[in-house]
C-alpha cells in the first residue's frame, strides 16, 4: 500500500523525542513492505486530512501548545470527520488537551479546543515529573513511559490506560491516563510512546491497515525495543512494590 503519515508541527511540537513516534511507525509499514510518505505540516500550511492513513502530533512547551491550537483549530471538523472514518491517529504528550472541549492555563485564560472529546484540561503551576507504568485493555503488556505534565484533566470517559502503578494521570497519581476512542489513541507518556511499547505500536499498524479495509499480517517488532521494553517494566514494576 501507499501510506501517508500527517505529522503535525514537528518543530514547534517536538520535546522528548517526539519525532519518533512517527519515525518507527514508518520503518515498521515500510519493512511490512508499504511505500510511506511523511508530510510534515507546519504553522500556516494546509493539510488535506481526508487523505491521510494516520494523524500525529507531539508534546510542546504550554506556549509552543498553544500556537499549535490556534492553527490546529482550523482542522477541527476536518479531524472530527477523520476519526468518524476510522483514520488512526496519536496524540502524544500535551497535544492530547487540543482535542478536549477547553484548555485553562495557569493564569485562568480558557481556550477552546477543537471538541473532539468532551474532557477539559486545567493548568497549574505544580509540574508532575516522573516515570509511568500503567495497563490498558487493549494488550496485556503493561504500558511504560514518563511523564512532564502540568495539568489535570477531567470528563475522560474512556481512557487509554485504565490504571496506573506508577506515575501520575489525567486526574492524579495512580489514575487513568490518556483517551482513546475507535481509531483515536491519546496520551501524555513521552519517551516516546511507540518506541517504548511494542505492543500500542502494533496496534497502531493494525488500525492503520484496518482503517485501509485491509488484513494485517504479522508486524515485525525490532528485538532491541522489546529487550528495552522488558527491562524498563522489570526496573518500575520493581519500584511499584516498594
Amino acid at each position: 500500500m501507499e501510506l501517508k503519515l500527517l505529522h503535525f508541527y514537528p518543530d514547534l511540537m517536538s520535546l522528548y523525542g517526539s519525532y519518533a513516534n512517527v519515525s518507527i511507525l514508518k520503518r515498521t509499514l515500510e519493512a511490512m513492505g508499504n511505500t510511506v510518505a511523511v508530510e510534515r505540516v507546519r504553522p500556516g500550511e494546509d493539510a488535506d486530512i481526508a487523505d491521510a492513513d494516520f494523524i500525529y502530533m507531539g508534546a510542546g512547551t504550554e506556549r509552543a501548545q498553544k500556537a499549535a491550537l490556534a492553527d490546529f483549530a482550523r482542522y477541527g471538523a476536518a479531524v472530527k470527520a477523520a476519526a468518524e472514518n476510522g483514520t488512526a491517529m496519536l496524540f502524544a504528550g500535551n497535544s492530547m488537551e487540543l482535542l478536549g472541549a477547553s484548555i485553562t492555563d495557569d493564569a485562568g485564560k480558557v481556550y477552546a479546543g477543537i471538541g473532539l472529546a468532551d474532557f477539559t484540561a486545567v493548568q497549574g503551576k505544580k509540574r508532575f515529573v516522573e516515570d509511568v507504568y500503567g495497563h490498558t485493555a487493549l494488550f496485556e503488556d503493561a504500558v511504560v513511559g514518563f511523564v512532564n505534565r502540568c495539568s489535570v484533566l477531567t470528563g475522560v470517559k474512556t481512557p487509554l490506560l485504565t490504571d496506573m502503578e506508577l506515575g501520575c494521570g489525567n486526574e492524579g497519581p495512580c489514575g487513568p491516563e490518556g483517551y482513546h476512542s475507535g481509531s483515536v489513541f491519546t496520551s501524555q507518556l513521552t519517551g516516546p510512546i511507540l518506541v517504548k511499547n511494542p505492543a500500542l505500536l502494533r496496534i497502531m499498524v493494525q488500525t492503520i491497515y484496518k482503517h485501509r479495509g485491509e488484513s494485517c499480517p504479522e508486524v515485525p517488532v525490532d528485538n532491541y525495543m522489546t529487550q528495552g521494553w522488558a527491562i524498563t517494566a522489570e526496573q518500575l514494576k520493581a519500584r511499584c512494590r516498594k
